[in-house]
């Protein structure tokens, strides 16, 4: 979205970065909106005016009726949903291409694999898992990286340069190796604590540091589990995550999102997660457990 608009609509444009967090409620912080002009992409919507460009796919896009019913109403011709599309990277890349005169073939690798990975397309769990793909090593250092600058230094090098490259960047390499290691450690211990009763695993990391981890770690361990439901804590907040196994035998019959929007959460129907405050860690376990149980059914 940075390189379009650079490219289509203000070359002198200076673009800064904000990542917003789901959560019950108004996830917009009071200076999300405080720019001349705005683009939300893979996140909630807002019926802020200021909201100029907005791309989402989540079936949880909307927090309430009226959302919806003021999205449905814009006129705009900048904001676009389709809660299909397997990856909101793919869906935008193919509106600012298809409407706007985009050249997004310098983006074809990073497409590629945004749009795998967000729609879990591997071949197996265990491609997932292994992590020998230069994407799949940044995939594991976004999900753990907490350095704002280094948040906005990668989002730019992902505008200029090839991702083996950046997976060898000093800033991405050194943090990795550690992560690397712990993400090896999170196979032992989701070994140890998950539990697989009638096509649902489910563990609680809550007491183990374990603020984040690879979702498809589960799905290695346990092949023939059609969900899982897990349990994270981290200092802002307590996190269920649900999902359903990409690669099971047995259909998925559960609508994850709904499930999770009755909790405050959302997601889309293959995948969801809850958010909580982190001293909420019994109100988490019960809903997991809840949720677990209504998945087995």
């Amino acid at each position: 979205m940075a390189r379009f608009y650079r490219d289509r609509v203000r070359p002198d444009a200076e673009i800064e970065y904000l990542g917003l967090q789901h959560k019950a409620g108004d996830p917009f912080p009071p200076h999300a909106l405080d720019a001349d002009e705005h683009a939300c992409v893979d996140f909630r919507y807002s019926q802020s005016p200021r909201l100029t460009w907005w791309f989402d796919h989540h079936v949880s896009a909307f927090s309430s009726p009226e959302d919806r019913a003021h999205f449905e109403a814009d006129k705009s011709g900048k904001k676009f949903y389709d809660p299909s599309a397997r990856s909101n990277t793919k869906f935008e890349a193919e509106i600012l291409v298809s409407r706007f005169g985009f050249d997004a073939t310098r983006y074809a690798e990073l497409i590629h694999w945004a749009d795998t990975i967000d729609g879990a397309q591997f071949p197996d769990a265990r491609t997932a898992v292994e992590l020998k793909e230069p994407a799949l090593r940044l995939m594991t250092w976004v999900e753990n990286n907490k350095d704002f600058g280094s948040t906005g230094r990668f989002i730019r090098d992902l505008q200029e340069r090839p991702l083996c490259e950046i997976a060898e960047s000093d800033y991405v390499a050194g943090p990795l190796k550690p992560l690397l290691e712990r993400h090896r450690q999170h196979v032992e211990i989701i070994r140890k604590r998950a539990r697989l009763d009638a096509g649902v695993v489910s563990f609680d990391l809550s007491d183990d540091g374990v603020e984040a981890h690879n979702k498809f770690i589960a799905y290695m361990l346990f092949p023939d589990t059609r969900y899982t439901v897990g349990i994270t804590r981290a200092a802002s907040r307590v996190k269920i995550s649900v999902g359903s196994n990409p690669w099971a035998k047995a259909a998925r019959t559960h609508n994850i999102a709904q499930i999770c929007e009755r909790y405050g959460g959302g997601g889309h129907p293959v995948v969801g997660a809850i958010s909580l405050p982190p001293d909420q860690v019994e109100r988490a376990r019960q809903i997991a457990q809840e949720i677990a149980s209504e998945l087995r059914r």
